[in-house]
């Protein structure tokens, strides 16, 4: 994968904190950027599973969970409209708004070998590791005939093994988010799978 370099260590302004997107204004966003529905749902599910990790285990307020939502819903944003420039343009969109610094920083942070951002935090961290694994475990459930009903973890890890499958995801990156975080990678994908089993 090429790498996007954004050669900046911060972003967004302190004096935003606390400044949100509502669901419906990121939806809006998506629905005029990302024209792939298949690319929406991916959001969709990274927003999902990062929104039940920040409640479930980091006991997060409504406020805390959203900003968890917001970036994984926004995280690809300018992807296909702006492959070349992702996610340097929802960066600098997401500044323009004066969004909260820390949901651009998770943004930034998602892909440290392509964008030479390393997560710093718990939510930077998670969105690193759910982004690639959530696609993956996704890839893995379409192929089943009874789709995510039945998927193991054991089914996951097989697939991980061979290259072939679903090749576009690095394992490299799986591998090292894993290291950077508090679970195992079997517990990270029965997470996965229970959580954006139903977000369509």
């Amino acid at each position: 994968m090429a790498s996007r370099f954004l050669n900046r260590s911060h972003f967004g302004r302190p004096e935003n904190r606390g400044n949100l997107m509502t669901i419906e204004e990121a939806n809006a966003l998506l629905e005029e950027w990302v024209p792939n529905p298949k690319l929406r749902l991916h959001m969709r599910q990274v927003a999902g599973n990062m929104k039940a990790w920040a409640i479930e285990k980091e006991g997060a307020d409504a406020i805390t969970a959203l900003k968890w939502e917001l970036a994984g819903l926004l995280h690809d944003a300018d992807w296909e409209k702006y492959p070349d420039q992702h996610c340097k343009v929802i960066i600098e969109e997401l500044e323009k708004r004066n969004i909260d610094p820390d949901v651009i920083q998770c943004i930034a942070s998602h892909g440290p070998a392509v964008f030479g951002v390393e997560p710093k935090t718990s939510m930077d961290k998670m969105i690193y590791a759910i982004d690639e694994l959530s696609g993956f475990i996704h890839a893995a459930a379409l192929i089943r005939p009874t789709f995510y009903e039945g998927l193991t973890v054991k089914s996951v890890k097989k697939r991980l093994k061979s290259p072939a499958f679903a090749a576009q995801v690095s394992r490299d990156d799986i591998q090292d988010a894993v290291s950077k975080i508090d679970i195992s990678l079997e517990e990270l994908i029965q997470f996965i799978i229970d959580h954006q089993k139903d977000i369509e």
